[in-house]
């Protein structure tokens, strides 16, 4: 957990650990010491803020990305500024959510996190599309390409993806490697935002 206001972080810290299954290794006040800390521990997943004296969250994710690219990076803040979200997921955070979510959902999209599933708060969606999603549709989509890509953005794991469509999880790779090339975009995140806006789901 990275948060320079300590009674949040604290409080984070206490209530995330406190979930099942869900194990806090260290906390961090700011985003230089979070960068050193994270390589040096590699936790699973990171909750980073954005706005933070020195080095800023979306610096230290830009940062975190080349150092510890294993990490999952999931920002946790109060500001739904565009510009922010925007610079979040491209410096590749994988997910964006605010800090009124209750502990028990907060979890819960640790664990999505964790899992490889793109998280971004409902409330900037629909405005954040129209800035994030890739160039016009490079090459059409095929129907089961069309299927898995709706599935991404309903929030379903790649296993979920096989298990429903009865492929493989290799298979739902492929379709998935498939689907960022033809639309020109760069992640699951921007996959499921395109869906979104283009009414998928």
């Amino acid at each position: 957990m990275v948060d320079d206001q300590d009674l949040v972080r604290e409080g984070i810290t206490a209530l995330l650990g406190l979930q099942p299954g869900i194990e806090v290794v260290g906390s961090a006040g700011d985003g230089a010491e979070a960068v050193e800390a994270i390589v040096a521990a590699r936790p699973d997943v990171v909750l980073m803020d954005v706005r933070m004296p020195g080095l800023d969250g979306v610096a230290a994710t830009a940062e975190l990305r080349r150092r510890a690219p294993e990490c999952t990076i999931v920002m946790l803040t109060t500001f739904d500024d565009d510009e922010y979200v925007a610079g979040a997921l491209r410096a590749g955070a994988v997910g964006y959510l605010l800090k009124n979510l209750p502990a028990a959902d907060l979890a819960r999209a640790v664990r999505l996190a964790h899992a490889g599933v793109a998280q971004l708060d409902s409330a900037i969606v629909t405005r954040l599309a129209a800035g994030l999603h890739g160039p016009a549709v490079l090459t059409p989509l095929t129907p089961r390409e069309t299927e898995v890509l709706r599935l991404i953005s309903a929030g379903a794991t790649n296993r979920e993806i096989a298990s429903r469509l009865h492929v493989s999880e290799g298979t739902v790779k492929n379709h998935i490697s498939r689907i960022l090339q033809r639309l020109g975009l760069r992640d699951r995140t921007q996959a499921a935002l395109y869906a979104k806006e283009h009414g998928l789901i």
